[in-house]
């Protein structure tokens, strides 16, 4: 079974770059399909759909459409270039993507968690799935930036229960 699994690993790794243009169709704030894949950004998780967000005026809205919108506009941005990391139980392709913006390459995961558009992705433990992620998300939170500006539920604790 190791074997099995190694070699999945190193058909990954081996895996070329998906190019992603402008339409494709967004799911959540952190998948979306394309020519019938599903795809999903690796340690990022977006504001659950169907969930309240309330800016600082007091305006509520659905704070999963407003991570939606968030990466469908650095999808607008270009071609976005993923590389496949691994299969998620529902069969998506976890990716981790580079997108162009302003003449420089961009993770897209940091743009999207450094934005305050997304957060880092937890491991059912509570611990981040990237530290990298997880720094991002608190620079975001300590800036008040994006959904950090108003007040929301936050995802981890939606899907772990409020636990």
């Amino acid at each position: 079974m190791l074997s099995s699994l190694m070699l999945g690993s190193q058909a990954l790794g081996q895996a070329e770059t998906i190019l992603f243009p402008f339409d494709v169709t967004f799911e959540t704030g952190d998948a979306w399909s394309h020519e019938g894949r599903k795809y999903r950004l690796f340690g990022v998780q977006s504001c659950i759909r169907g969930t309240a967000y309330r800016s600082p005026e007091g305006q509520e809205g659905d704070c999963g459409l407003r991570s939606l919108a968030s990466l469908a506009s650095l999808f607008s941005t270009g071609t976005v270039g993923c590389q496949p990391v691994g299969t998620a139980k529902d069969e998506a392709t976890f990716v981790v993507c580079a997108a162009n913006i302003d003449d420089a390459t961009v993770d897209v995961g940091t743009a999207l968690i450094s934005s305050g558009a997304a957060f880092a992705a937890t491991l059912p433990s509570g611990a981040p799935v990237s530290a990298a992620y997880a720094v991002a998300e608190l620079a975001a939170k300590d800036s008040r930036r994006g959904l950090w500006e108003g007040s929301f539920e936050h995802p981890a604790d939606v899907l772990s229960g409020g636990q």
